[in-house]
């Protein structure tokens, strides 16, 4: 039986859930089939959004410890597996947002941060476990989100971060009670999806890129990504329906 719930609960929007109980670990085949799940995702043009989620009181507990010592402990092929997840999530063609629905610990933190958008609850809790278990997660990207002084409270100590706290860094952008969760991700998750889908792309890519490039850099890649957007169809539509004042039904063309 699949620990991943997969659904499309709304129009051009994906929804996985994770479900390996007691704390959503990522063991070895269950990170595989996320990996896969995630390349036919991107390889579906319908898809304009993801929604990534746990089941139960944990969003996800990173690897699965005791299936690692089964193995004698970390392995470098498991490591780099999981990278390849972070960075699958990370370079997606569409935006995923991440409804952080309880613990976010470890690689958990760290799936969580390969999210384009992290809302929370006052249930959520955040730690940078590498600490704990001596290893260590997240040093790349908590610093260039939240800053370093932050980033190295959470990771040099392993404590836990609530959902305000980390409402108040910005390693989460909103934060709801737990049964609004879920329908704000898709209210979001929604309105990502009905925007123009190049535009939506081509935005995440960029930004994505932004503390990478210089500013003469960030400029030749705009004019770049502009010079294609400009004779889409669908800025063609967006502008028709801005003068027409009427909602535009993006096509990706």
């Amino acid at each position: 039986m699949s620990k991943l719930h997969i659904s499309t609960p709304r129009p051009n929007v994906t929804l996985i859930e994770i479900d390996a109980p007691p704390a959503n670990a990522l063991g070895h085949s269950l990170r595989a089939e996320l990996i896969d799940t995630l390349d036919a995702i991107e390889n579906n043009f319908d898809m304009r959004a993801l929604i990534l989620t746990g089941r139960g009181k944990s969003f996800c507990a990173g690897d699965n410890l005791r299936e690692a010592m089964e193995r004698g402990g970390e392995t470098l092929e498991s490591l780099s597996q999981f990278g390849q997840l972070l960075d699958k999530i990370e370079q997606l063609r569409i935006p995923v947002i991440a409804a952080i629905n309880g613990a976010a610990v470890g690689g958990g933190l760290e799936l969580a941060l390969c999210c384009d958008i992290r809302i929370g609850t006052s249930a959520s809790k955040f730690i940078a476990a590498g600490v704990n278990v001596g290893l260590m997660a997240s040093v790349f990207r908590l610093p260039r989100l939240i800053g370093i002084a932050r980033a190295k409270s959470m990771l040099l100590s392993g404590l836990p971060v609530s959902g305000q706290t980390a409402l108040d860094f910005g390693l989460i952008t909103a934060l709801y009670e737990g049964d609004q969760l879920m329908a704000e991700a898709l209210k979001l998750a929604e309105r990502i999806a009905s925007r123009a889908p190049l535009s939506v792309e081509a935005s995440k890519r960029q930004s994505s890129r932004a503390f990478d490039l210089t500013p003469e850099e960030a400029a030749r890649a705009a004019l770049k990504e502009l010079s294609v957007l400009s004779k889409s169809k669908d800025h063609q539509l967006g502008v028709e329906a801005f003068i027409g004042r009427t909602a535009p039904a993006f096509t990706r063309g």
